[in-house]
């Protein structure tokens, strides 16, 4: 019996590899950013330490055990990076209003105009690709990630959807 076409194994590398491509392309951006910052809240700050800005941002709000549970830490590893992320101005511990008892962290009010610019940069990364790559292969490549987001997250947000159930653009 002869095989046609690519085995389940070549897809997954290939999708590994190219994702991998992506993924050290916004690194390069996030190193060259820090680089060039000028001192602040986030002008010393590893690309671990962005990556954590990035998750407390996305939840507004988090508690130490949620946090650590996204980083995919233990709680006291996730409180040490915590630690010198508030030290650097970077986020801010305080007291959660609906619990008192429950600490909760957020990124500080200068940090966020920083990930902000970051982000900026690298959504521009995003759109030169669309660009290049074309609308219909863009649609395709949401169309696709939309199936991935609900195999790894199910209970995300997929974003707008025409009568077809495919990704559009608002």
């Amino acid at each position: 019996m002869t095989q046609h076409g690519p085995t389940t194994i070549d897809q997954a590398r290939y999708i590994f590899t190219t994702g991998k491509l992506i993924h050290d392309h916004i690194l390069k951006i996030q190193s060259r950013y820090l680089a060039s910052c000028e001192a602040g809240p986030i002008s010393d700050l590893s690309v671990a330490q962005l990556h954590v800005l990035r998750i407390v941002r996305g939840c507004g709000e988090v508690s130490m055990r949620e946090l650590a549970e996204l980083m995919g830490v233990s709680p006291p590893s996730a409180s040490v990076m915590v630690d010198r992320l508030v030290e650097k101005g970077a986020l801010q511990r305080e007291h959660s209003t609906e619990d008192r008892r429950k600490v909760v962290v957020r990124i500080s009010p200068d940090a966020v105009k920083k990930a902000e610019t970051i982000e900026g940069s690298i959504l521009q990364l995003f759109v030169d690709l669309v660009e290049k790559i074309g609308a219909e292969n863009a649609q395709k490549w949401c169309d696709v990630l939309a199936s991935v987001k609900v195999v790894l997250n199910p209970n995300c947000n997929l974003g707008a959807r025409d009568g077809d159930g495919r990704f559009k653009a608002h």
